[in-house]
């Protein structure tokens, strides 16, 4: 689970030129600005990642104007991702220790976004236990990751700003689920739309196994269809063999794609040496779309070319533009 709230260390105070009374922090991998003074390198605060969804109370009033939410924002020109507190937010009894998730003691939940009418669905039942889901950890957060791997061949691909799909076939049984749910089959539902028109069940069957496809769909109606797309499709990327609950690794999940005739999310690199340094993969990430190049891409996904699994399980992670959540308020 995302830790939206804990404690951690102030890595870094740098200053913002022509401001006096505010200056730039490093905490995790995330940049962030506080006010000049209240902190010292070293010191240990409470750090609220954007997608906070703060709770109602006085010490958190000024949040009011932004919903009680904690967005990306730029301050004399400085991206600031997160806010700190001091330790003296939390509750007295409350012990504090380096790296503590303190989201539920703060009473913090994470900002979710209104779903639309045509992907919201009727429920068959909960995401299914048998696949993983496809959130993908954010890099600013994954520092000992990247140095543990730093070198590792990746690949990296466009991260499409619409919304998860996954459509599985076990035992013959084909299904469509939303982020968080297993649905049912529904004329109005985007989602079983799609997977109609692209004929994603037959394609399934003809694999003779327990498959599941992910990948995000996009087009009209879905995020303000910043890409100016006509109708709906689907972007594929990742194949996830069921029985054996592992993920395809890239070259094989690449050859899937081309024996289905399905498509895939934007491949940017097939030969990435990582980098363990989370600003320059920030950087990478900052950067025009590959199907419309007059707007902000989302960022981009990083994975090995063959896959790796670690404590946090499957080695993929993502790298959001700043630029990008500024624009759209995200």
């Amino acid at each position: 689970m995302r830790k939206l709230a804990s404690i951690q260390r102030i890595k870094a105070l740098e200053p913002i030129e022509g401001a006096d009374a505010i200056e730039k922090a490093t905490v995790l991998g995330w940049q962030l600005v506080v006010k000049k003074g209240e902190f010292q390198v070293g010191d240990l605060c409470v750090y609220c990642e954007i997608d906070s969804l703060m709770p109602d109370t006085p010490e958190f009033e000024f949040l009011k104007p932004r919903g009680m939410r904690i967005k990306t924002i730029r301050l004399r020109g400085q991206i600031s991702q997160g806010i700190c507190f001091p330790l003296t937010i939390l509750p007295a009894d409350l012990p504090a220790h380096e790296d503590t998730d303190v989201t539920e003691a703060m009473g913090i939940i994470k900002y979710e976004p209104p779903i639309p009418a045509n992907l919201a669905g009727k429920a068959k039942g909960l995401f299914p236990s048998f696949i993983p889901k496809t959130d993908e950890t954010r890099v600013q957060v994954l520092q000992d990751l990247l140095d543990k791997y730093k070198g590792t061949p990746c690949y990296i691909t466009e991260k499409l700003d619409g919304s998860s799909v996954t459509y599985y076939l076990k035992n013959n049984e084909f299904g469509v689920c939303s982020r968080n749910l297993d649905l049912l089959e529904d004329d109005t539902n985007s989602m079983w739309k799609v997977a109609r028109e692209m004929d994603i069940e037959n394609k399934l069957k003809s694999l003779s196994k327990n498959f599941a496809l992910q990948g995000e769909i996009i087009g009209e109606g879905i995020q303000g269809n910043k890409l100016k797309l006509k109708g709906q499709t689907v972007r594929f990327f990742n194949a996830f063999e069921i029985d054996t609950h592992t993920f395809l690794s890239f070259a094989d999940f690449e050859n899937l794609m081309q024996v289905l005739n399905l498509p895939t999310v934007p491949v940017l690199d097939t030969n990435f040496a990582l980098v363990a340094d989370i600003p320059t993969l920030v950087n990478m990430a900052t950067r025009k779309s590959v199907l419309l190049s007059e707007v902000w891409a989302e960022g981009i996904v990083i994975r090995p070319l063959m896959e790796r699994q670690d404590l946090i399980g499957r080695v993929s992670f993502k790298a959001i533009s700043p630029e990008f959540l500024i624009k759209y308020g995200e």
